[in-house]
């Protein structure tokens, strides 16, 4: 029992803002809607006003994490070093570089049980221009320039810095996320499943699933392709026979049982209807009377008319379009007017305005709580930075949603003692 209840370590790469560390540790709060009892009763332990639902912490406990982008860390540090007894560090530098310090002699990585990692997915988002491993940026993110060639180090191939660090810490498992375009991209799935089966010692990669975040009780339309392996050697014998089978028995099957049902067409009699988007909005403040400044602030673009994107609205018995990252301003409208297509009847008869979503609905649809930050003024950060809500707009589109997480989390947890060897 005692080794049961001994925490493992995280290491994340290409950390974001935390969705998929904040997934894995657990112990934050979800709408009671998100949770299907009939599945998943051990997470209605705590129940707290206003139809919230502390989840349970897992074992999980990041003490690493890294990105590129100031805005990130800024996000990050609040949540995970609230606690001061905490060891853990967010660097700000690029995989490439860290990886290169690592192997001149300078200690950069901590020994970690589970690495997980977001490798930059632009280069193979439909949304995005589809270059794949031929991106033309560089690991900092900069342009190529015309006579710059693709290299090793471009964005589009830096999941292959990820091996290289899974090559440095040899987890017993490691988790990679990517959009779901990937998997349509030519053998793209293909080549990075067999890049990282020969790690090291190797490594039992289980066929990489999409999965749909509505289908695990988030109320938004995201769909990211999920990666994962186990160390070989560090596998119980007939559970390392069944992880590289191409079908896995579902006793050893590491990717989650969907509770909810994304299109409502419930495969299982345990399966629950789709959370709509309303169950996380519906009780927000309206900005001029929140004191949340994630909650004050959102993108004041115009209407545009509906050939362009981002000019719908969100519908309140649905659940809502993917929160994008790059959608300069033109994020999804939280209300539209009568005049614009509005169809809240409620919300028009009490003439409250048309405006898109803000930042802390968006981080709502997410899943992260209201107490993680995505904008932070200078007085917190320093004279020369300050976390604005453009920044803010654009972590959560990067994120994981930290439920999805949390799923992918458990159902590695539950699996852990019959499948990993004890140490």
């Amino acid at each position: 029992m005692k080794n049961m209840e001994k925490k493992l370590k995280v290491l994340s790469l290409f950390s974001g803002c935390g969705g998929m560390d904040l997934g894995f540790e657990g112990g934050f709060k979800v709408k009671r809607e998100s949770i299907n009892e009939s599945i998943h009763p051990e997470w209605l332990g705590d129940e707290l006003d206003g139809g919230w639902v502390k989840l349970p912490e897992t074992r999980f406990e990041t003490v690493f994490a890294n990105d590129i982008v100031r805005s990130a860390q800024a996000s990050w540090e609040p949540w995970f070093q609230r606690d001061e007894a905490r060891e853990n560090q967010f660097l700000l530098e690029s995989i490439v570089d860290l990886v290169k310090k690592h192997e001149s002699g300078e200690k950069v990585f901590p020994g970690a049980d589970v690495v997980t990692g977001g490798f930059p997915c632009q280069d193979f988002s439909i949304a995005g221009k589809r270059k794949g491993f031929s991106s033309a940026k560089s690991h900092h993110g900069v342009k190529l320039t015309e006579d710059e060639d693709p290299t090793e180090e471009n964005r589009g191939k830096l999941y292959m810095w990820m091996r290289r660090v899974i090559d440095i810490v040899l987890p017993k498992v490691f988790i990679a996320e990517n959009v779901k375009g990937l998997v349509s991209l030519a053998d793209a799935k293909e080549v990075i499943q067999s890049d990282f089966s020969n790690i090291g010692p190797g490594y039992a990669v289980v066929n990489a699933k999409v999965l749909h975040a509505a289908d695990f009780g988030v109320p938004q339309g995201r769909e990211r392709v999920i990666f994962i392996g186990f160390r070989s050697d560090c596998l119980k014998k007939k559970a390392l026979s069944e992880l590289t089978k191409a079908d896995v028995a579902p006793e050893f099957d590491p990717y989650p049982v969907a509770t909810h049902s994304a299109e409502n067409e419930l495969e299982f009699e345990d399966t629950k209807t789709h959370v709509p988007s309303g169950v996380y909005l519906s009780d927000l403040e309206e900005p001029t009377q929140s004191n949340d400044p994630s909650q004050q602030h959102y993108s004041q673009a115009k209407y545009y008319g509906s050939h362009c994107q981002g000019q719908t609205e969100v519908k309140l018995n649905k659940i809502a379009p993917t929160i994008r990252s790059e959608h300069h301003g033109n994020i999804e409208f939280r209300r539209l007017s009568k005049r614009n297509g509005g169809t809240n009847a409620t919300e028009l008869s009490r003439k409250m305005p048309e405006r898109r979503l803000t930042v802390r609905e968006c981080a709502r649809l997410q899943t992260f709580p209201d107490e993680f930050q995505f904008v932070r003024p200078r007085e917190e950060l320093g004279p020369d930075y300050k976390l604005s809500a453009s920044e803010g707009y654009k972590l959560i589109g990067n994120a994981v949603p930290p439920l999805l997480a949390f799923h992918v989390a458990w159902r590695l947890q539950q699996l852990w003692p019959n499948i990993v060897k004890r140490a």
